[in-house]
């Protein structure tokens, strides 16, 4: 018997370049995963940080895959959220699911990462926090009194970081280039083949070019 899938996607902008993990990618990893398993009935996407638990698209994710006796399929662990009380929710919810790239995980394993995963946030807290008081009890002054010299070198980094990621992606924007695609068309694929920016945006014309103009 044919399994059906819900499928479940976030995206945010400041952890899309992190993750690595697209919206493209994700689907790319849910339709591998559903291939040969069962058919793949409805997408929902969420666009918002992974520390939120209110999450609309989730909810309707959650009510269809319970109307249709659906799972529920994630591309990452991490689409979800490292967070008890969501994941508590999550399974309250009585709705199979599966993540592509951990899919023996169970309710015990997902729980278990998620308190992890929280713990370690707060132990993260509790550090910054002593340092920060240790340092003003040393009556060390907090931030930089000229920053000048520490921009002029982050500046640098940025121009050598990019440099770097355009002598590695202009090969393969040449050769499609030479295929005959222009430049709205090269960001097109390139967004359709799942390859990142530097920054882990989607392409767009004027970055295709200004990684041309590096050369």
């Amino acid at each position: 018997m044919s399994r059906a899938f819900v499928a479940y996607y976030r995206v945010s902008t400041d952890r899309q370049g992190r993750s690595g993990l697209g919206l493209d990618a994700q689907r790319e990893a849910v339709a591998i995963h559903v291939a040969g398993r069962g058919d793949l009935v409805a997408e929902f996407t969420e666009v918002e940080s992974g520390r939120k638990v209110d999450r609309p698209q989730l909810r309707a994710a959650l009510d269809l895959a319970a109307r249709r006796r659906a799972t529920l399929v994630i591309a990452r662990l991490d689409r979800l959220a490292r967070n008890v009380a969501f994941i508590a929710n999550l399974m309250d919810s009585r709705v199979d699911f599966v993540a592509c790239d951990m899919p023996e995980a169970n309710r015990l394993t997902l729980h278990i990462l998620a308190a992890v995963a929280e713990h370690e946030r707060e132990l993260i807290s509790q550090r910054t926090r002593a340092a920060l008081a240790a340092a003003k009890r040393r009556g060390t002054r907090l931030g930089n009194p000229t920053p000048g010299p520490a921009l002029r070198c982050a500046r640098a980094a940025l121009v050598a970081a990019a440099d770097g990621f355009a002598a590695n992606a202009r090969p393969l924007i040449q050769d499609l280039q030479a295929a005959g695609l222009g430049l709205r068309a090269i960001a097109r694929e390139l967004n359709r083949r799942g390859v990142p920016t530097a920054r882990g945006r989607d392409w767009q014309a004027s970055t295709v070019r200004n990684v041309l103009r590096r050369a």
